[in-house]
Parts: structure tokens; sequence; C-alpha cells
């Protein structure tokens, strides 16, 4: 009989050692503590329909679903990944073009905008531009991109790999492009000055030259 309940006893003292040790072995699955401040925004806000202005003159209107501000990232930056809309206005708060894109973000010190996927400008000209990315710089005052890019206005189609223009598109270059013109482009003449040229050279005949008579000999004869 001792020797069951001794037996008993070392049972129930290995199954408790076997316990204590298991719980010993026990891992906490917890996350770092996060220590990078960069990860972080200052500021985000929802739903955003706002003006920015620069040096006290409105420049656009954004109209977004969020806004992260973040001024402790080198270079500060604002960021909007879940898209943009712009109003692009000039000195006389006219609008001047319209401008998308799926995610943008904002270097506030660089005054440099990085706008990507589907990015889209409508002008107030008509034109269109369509890329899938576009820098815009407010120090210097112009637009560039270097992936494919697609212009098309009222006279033409361009698409190329490079593209440069002023912040009103006015002004701008397509490199390493293909695309389709019309004559006006390439000789300065409209299509009804070119039909008046054709109606006139078919209405031209070519005048007869006059005939010269020719003149008789007559020999004289004496008195």
């Amino acid at each position: 009989m001792v020797c069951k309940v001794e037996g008993r006893i070392i049972a129930i003292a290995a199954f408790a050692a076997m316990i204590l040790s298991g719980c010993n072995d026990v891992q906490e699955h917890t996350a770092p503590a996060i220590r990078d401040r960069d990860s972080a925004s200052v500021m985000t806000s929802y739903g955003v329909n706002t003006l920015i202005s620069d040096s006290g003159v409105i420049k656009y209107k954004i109209i977004t679903e969020r806004w992260d501000v973040n001024t402790v990232k080198n270079p500060s930056r604002w960021t909007f990944e879940k898209g943009v809309f712009f109003e692009q206005f000039d000195e006389k708060f006219h609008v001047q073009a319209y401008i998308q894109a799926d995610t943008a973000w904002y270097y506030d010190q660089k005054k440099l905008w990085h706008l990507r996927g589907r990015v889209k400008i409508r002008n107030i000209n008509g034109l269109l531009y369509e890329s899938e990315e576009l820098y815009w710089d407010g120090i210097r005052h112009e637009l560039y991109s270097n992936v494919f890019s697609k212009v098309t206005t009222p006279e033409r189609n361009m698409e190329g790999t490079y593209f440069l223009s002023d912040e009103r598109m006015t002004h701008y270059t397509v490199s390493n492009s293909k695309g389709s013109f019309t004559r006006e482009d390439m000789t300065g003449e409209s299509k009804d000055e070119e039909k008046d040229k054709k109606d006139a050279k078919q209405d031209t005949v070519q005048a007869p030259q006059p005939m010269r008579q020719q003149l008789q000999k007559h020999r004289r004869t004496g008195q």
C-alpha cells in the first residue's frame, strides 16, 4: 500500500515539474516599441476641401479624402494616399486648370509636388495631359515627367517619354515623341487658305501667246 502511494506522489510531482517547466518556456508575442518618430504624422485630416496660398496669394484648392502632414521626416512632406483633386487659380482667382492623381506627395520646403497614378490635367484652352507620374516644381514654375505622357489638344495629339511645360500648360515640350499634326501646325496656313489656293490654281487658264504677223517682202520696181 505504501509503495502505491509513493508511486502516485512521484507521478504527481513529475507532472507538476513538467507544467512548471512549460510555463518557464512561454514567450510573449509582443511587438517592439515604435522608436522611429518619422513614422507618425503630426496631423491627419479627413474629407478635406481647402484653399492653399503662397506668399499671400491663393494658388489652388485641394479636395481629398485624407491628408497627412509630417514635419519630422526629412524632407518634410504632405501625403495624399487616397487621391487628390486640384483647382489651379491665376492671380485674379480665375480657374486655370484641373489636376487629379491617385496618390500625391508635397515637399513643402522644396515646393515640389509628386503626383502618381492616373495623373490628368485639363486647362481652360482644352488641353488634356495624361500620365502615370508628374512633378510640379513651384520654385521653377514648371511641370515635368520622365515617363510616358500623352498630350491632347483640339489641333494635335502627342505622345512621348519626356514632358516639360510651364505651370499654365501653354508652352510645353514632348521628347521621344510620336503623334499626329494638322497641316496648319506645319505650315502656319489654315485649311481654308489652302483650299482657296487650290481653287485659284484650278481656275487659272494660261492665256495664249500672241502670234507675230509674218512680213512679206515686196520687190521694188522701177518707174
